[in-house]
């Protein structure tokens, strides 16, 4: 295999699978995904470990199975009809009460829009293990709340300090930089109490399991975590691929696996399902960052919706900037077909929403 000669080469994963691990306090009833280390990561390919070095500088044949042909999927349309459910049900789990303020700064991150990736991606999982959407809704609506959470914190001036958020000004710009971190810590404790709530024919084993994998991807050692290594990089100069890949697979890739982990888990997925849905989700995070990196390079404001080239001024680390716009493109190709391998062995057109997913992400243009 000819591969791209990079000075600096980095396992995306560090383990040739992984363990279903219980919970250090013995909830036998359910076991759990093992937990992330502070190491890279390997994906889980037998007999091999894939390195971003390891990028074909040709396009590979096709397999047999490349060839099949595939029932049809207007992937817009389900996009459309899972988007709008989706925010509905955001629009009517956030209602405008006392104090008005702080509700209406929820709101306002809340329901600013979005591709909603995090919510379509829960239910789909659902859906794909043989779950209803009903089971997943609450689950996918905590996602989006957490998410909309860590973009707000994420523009205060004291991290990433933007002006601009799809297209609107930032939280803390419209509302203060005050009521902004207390939007975003009610944001937080909201999605969990909404999960407790408002999920409706799911035994509750599976809603425990759920919002332990929840808290232990979006906490210290899952998005918090890649937020603090991405914060402490900025402006280093011996930063390689190995610390980006941590940062992106914490920072971003976290709450996608959340999403996939929470859907499979609500529509009563095997844990090998669970598992199978959780590295297509790493790959499908990893890849959002390489081509977010790319756009942040390629496009203007305008047409991102957020201050375009930020990343070149403030020095910070991207794949770009570490190993080209060119080879970044081949990395996510790569990563977008191996995401897809991880859906081999389900029913092929209830995995077709992820497939096109993936698609969508790798093609996107903001």
């Amino acid at each position: 295999m000819n591969c791209i000669n990079l000075t600096t080469i980095c396992s995306i994963f560090n383990q040739a699978s992984r363990s279903n691990l219980l919970h250090p306090l013995n909830f036998s009833a359910f076991p759990l995904i093992s937990r992330r280390t502070t190491e890279p990561i390997s994906y889980s390919f037998p007999n091999s470990r894939f390195l971003v070095s390891a990028i074909l500088t040709k396009e590979e044949e096709p397999t047999a199975e490349d060839k099949e042909e595939r029932p049809p999927f207007n992937f817009k349309a389900y996009m459309l009809e899972k988007v709008n459910r989706v925010n509905t049900a955001l629009d009517a789990s956030v209602l405008l009460r006392p104090p008005l303020k702080i509700h209406e700064a929820m709101r306002y991150s809340l329901l600013s829009g979005g591709k909603r990736v995090c919510p379509v991606m829960c239910i789909a999982a659902c859906e794909l293990v043989g779950g209803q959407e009903s089971m997943a809704m609450p689950s996918a609506c905590a996602v989006e709340m957490i998410h909309a959470m860590s973009l707000i914190h994420d523009d205060l001036p004291c991290m990433d300090n933007d002006d601009l958020r799809r297209g609107k000004p930032t939280n803390h710009k419209v509302f203060g930089e005050d009521v902004a971190v207390l939007a975003g810590d009610a944001l937080l404790a909201y999605a969990f109490e909404h999960i407790v709530v408002e999920t409706k024919g799911v035994p509750p084993k599976r809603i425990v399991r759920a919002i332990f994998e929840l808290a232990r991807l979006i906490g210290p050692e899952g998005v918090v975590a890649g937020q603090v290594v991405d914060i402490r990089s900025e402006g280093m100069t011996d930063v390689g691929l190995e610390q980006l890949e941590f940062i992106h697979l914490h920072k971003t890739a976290a709450l996608l696996e959340a999403s996939a982990v929470l859907g499979t888990i609500m529509g009563g997925g095997l844990n090998e399902e669970v598992e199978k849905l959780q590295n297509f989700a790493r790959c499908i995070g990893l890849l959002f960052q390489v081509v977010d990196d790319i756009l942040d390079v390629t496009k203007s404001s305008q047409e991102l919706g957020k201050t375009a080239g930020k990343d070149l001024l403030t020095d910070k680390l991207t794949y770009p900037k570490l190993i080209g716009v060119e080879k970044s493109r081949e990395f996510a190709k790569k990563l977008n077909k191996d995401a897809r391998e991880y859906l081999s062995g389900f029913d092929i057109a209830k995995a077709a929403p992820l497939m096109a997913l993936a698609d969508y992400i790798a093609k996107r243009q903001n």
